[in-house]
């Protein structure tokens, strides 16, 4: 079992994911760098109906604070599988404004 394998033998959902990160990672193998984010995004949405992966796309979240609820909704790229949520990005490297958008439970 290499480093890797002994690090995520236990995540959540790991098929799953390994499945959306290697249909991403054809989406860039085939069309390659330098689109906006929506071009990514409409390729990755035929890969996904074209794996049979179940998707939606621009899924609307309520937020809720301290029990009313917001006029802003969070918008997720795509929720994945019912439990995942992508965010594309079509940049180089992660930055701190990518990762406050994501929500670790």
């Amino acid at each position: 079992m290499s480093i890797a394998d002994s690090r995520t033998e236990n995540f959540p959902m790991r098929e799953e994911t390994f499945k959306i990160i290697g249909l991403a990672m054809e989406v860039h193998k085939v069309i390659g760098k330098g689109f906006l984010e929506i071009v990514y995004k409409d390729a990755l949405e035929i890969e996904f109906l074209d794996n049979l992966i179940p998707y939606e796309r621009e899924k609307p979240f309520i937020i809720d604070y301290k029990g009313r609820t917001l006029k802003r909704k969070y918008n997720a790229d795509f929720v994945v599988y019912e439990n995942l949520i992508l965010e594309v990005k079509a940049q180089s490297g992660i930055y701190d404004e990518d990762i406050k958008q994501t929500i670790i439970i």
